[in-house]
């Protein structure tokens, strides 16, 4: 039997992420390439260094959707063997279980997940049977994956965890882990929790499990609740939590990685009150200045937008356009982002900008203006701002207008941000 290093992480203390983005992911109506599924691994693994495998499981993909897509899965695990772990997700299928086993035999760390319905509405639909036969199913289908390779871990996601009766829940989460599976993933398959649902599921379910069933959280954003709910099954001892770049999943998404991430590396000290112990939850701490870039990367391949709203890795990360953040940033920001993320700060130009900012702007611009000079360029800023009916006035126009108000000639500008 092959060491199963994310059961001996959650059972430690430490947090596992379990990423979704290409799985999941695909139902946001994007497709990562194969190519992009393997670079996308290991970058992700190389946010822990040689503790990749240990703190993050790769969903690659669902091989039955079709040649390529088992072709993706397989080439993940091959490629991106040793920088995580790989995951092939599957239907509570006999024939679909095997084939998941097929796409990540033979490489270190290989999972399959399972999906198993949980509740009386979604095992109705999904398999035609009450939701204690879909779960015993799940407990048979467990020993079938187990005999069919020891090498690879075998993971159940019990499907609409959420509105499922908490107690046949967690006495086949036990059933499940007693059959070999090293993960029970608990799913809000509906995105309807609020945070006190996500408390009580977990709570009960782990009140009622051994200590060797270790459970996982799956929770969707469709109220905008993802990553609250997130933290309330990690409040209640859970220590695998799904999450994807950019927050991409089915309908409104999930918990975004880097959001994730960043919450619970910043502040060791909140993170110790959040999971109730003074432990450290990694074994090598995430290097964060890794997720813009990430994120980016991933933003490109899918079409995914990132706003000046986005947290953590959005273009309005370390921007500042008003007088008093100007002067005391740190007393408008919960972290610094040139430290944790290496975003290097930027002053951007819009019609709240006060003569402070203009000045500022106008000197990287190469102009130094007089106390007269700046209150005109002040003026000129603004009422560009809304005769344009556009926020930012870009650099290019600013310099044209300086040179004007300055009788100077200044070389080309840099444009705003281009250091991030």
């Amino acid at each position: 039997m092959a060491r199963d290093v994310v059961r001996e992480s959650a059972l430690a203390g430490r947090v596992v992420i379990w990423e979704e983005s290409a799985r999941d992911g695909a139902q946001a109506k994007t497709l990562m390439s194969a190519d992009f599924r393997v670079r996308l691994a290991l970058e992700q693994g190389r946010i822990f260094g040689a503790d990749g495998p240990r703190h993050v499981v790769f969903a690659a993909g669902f091989p039955a959707v079709c040649a390529e897509e088992f072709e993706a899965v397989r080439r993940v695990a091959v490629e991106a063997e040793g920088a995580v772990g790989v995951a092939a997700v599957c239907r509570g299928a006999a024939q679909d279980v095997r084939q998941a086993v097929a796409a990540v035999r033979g490489s270190a760390h290989a999972r399959v997940m399972v999906v198993v319905p949980a509740s009386e509405a979604m095992a109705g639909v999904m398999v035609h049977r009450t939701a204690r036969e879909a779960l015993a199913g799940g407990v048979a289908l467990v020993k079938e994956a187990r005999e069919l390779d020891d090498g690879v871990a075998v993971d159940v996601c019990l499907a609409d965890a959420g509105r499922a009766d908490h107690a046949l829940v967690a006495a086949y989460a036990q059933a499940m882990t007693a059959a070999g599976a090293g993960v029970v993933v608990l799913a809000d398959t509906v995105g309807d929790q609020l945070p006190s649902d996500a408390a009580a599921l977990f709570s009960r379910v782990r009140a009622d499990c051994d200590d060797d069933v270790v459970l996982a959280s799956h929770l969707h954003n469709d109220l905008g609740l993802g990553l609250a709910n997130t933290l309330e099954a990690l409040r209640a001892g859970v220590r695998v939590v799904s999450s994807a770049w950019l927050g991409i999943a089915e309908r409104s998404g999930m918990v975004a990685t880097e959001q994730l991430l960043l919450l619970l590396a910043h502040r060791p000290e909140r993170t110790a009150h959040l999971l109730g112990r003074t432990g450290d939850p990694w074994w090598t701490a995430p290097d964060l200045t890794r997720l813009p870039a990430i994120a980016r990367m991933v933003g490109e391949e899918t079409g995914v937008p990132l706003t000046v709203t986005t947290p953590v890795v959005g273009p309005g990360v370390g921007t500042i356009s008003t007088g008093t953040p100007f002067v005391h940033p740190r007393l408008f920001q919960p972290y610094d982002p040139q430290r944790l993320l290496g975003i290097a700060p930027s002053v951007v130009l819009t019609q709240l900008a006060s003569a402070r900012v203009v000045t500022a702007v106008a000197s990287r611009l190469g102009h130094d203006l007089d106390r007269q000079q700046a209150r005109s360029a002040m003026a000129w800023v603004k009422t560009r701002a809304f005769r344009t009916g556009r926020a930012v006035v870009d650099d290019e126009a600013f310099a044209a207008y300086l040179d004007g108000l300055t009788g100077t000639a200044t070389a080309a500008p840099t444009p705003t941000g281009a250091a991030r």
